[in-house]
């Protein structure tokens, strides 16, 4: 959705591959493909000046649930620990930084920035987290199966 001329709510996986890189891997490895993915997306397809802020919620939106899931639950394999996780990070970054970025540095409306966003929230609330169970579900299972035919 555009507002104003600048993107203000985009539904899509673009963050879940991040949160899976923190899940699977580190939060270090999540904060790291973040802003490495925002560097590469900017380079490829550049919209306006490149503003560092935006690198910054890229690796954050992978960072945060992935650093709550490993040091908080202990990545614990739990749909809800996973949901928690995931609920902390996303209204963190999509629902208050993003907008308050997006109001500071382009003068936008705060509430015409919001309010789509905690419409969009319960979409990646549910969907995020069921998605990643299922991954890593099924990656686990892949793995313990393709063990114990080798044995």
């Amino acid at each position: 959705m555009t507002i104003f001329g600048v993107e203000g709510v985009r539904i899509g996986v673009g963050s879940l591959p991040l949160i899976l890189a923190g899940f699977i891997f580190e939060p270090t490895d999540a904060l790291l493909t973040g802003a490495i993915s925002d560097i590469i997306g900017y380079s490829i397809s550049p919209m306006g000046p490149y503003i560092p802020y935006f690198t910054l919620t890229s690796a954050l939106e992978g960072w945060i649930p992935s650093a709550v899931h490993k040091y908080i639950f202990k990545k614990s394999f739990n749909f809800w620990h996973i949901f928690i996780s995931n609920a902390i990070g996303i209204s963190t970054v999509s629902t208050v930084l993003v907008p308050y970025l997006l109001h500071t540095i382009f003068h936008m409306p705060y509430a015409l920035l919001v309010i789509p966003r905690i419409v969009a929230l319960p979409i990646f609330l549910f969907s995020y987290p069921s998605l990643i169970f299922l991954i890593i579900r099924k990656a686990w299972h892949y793995t313990t199966e393709s063990h114990s035919m080798k044995a």
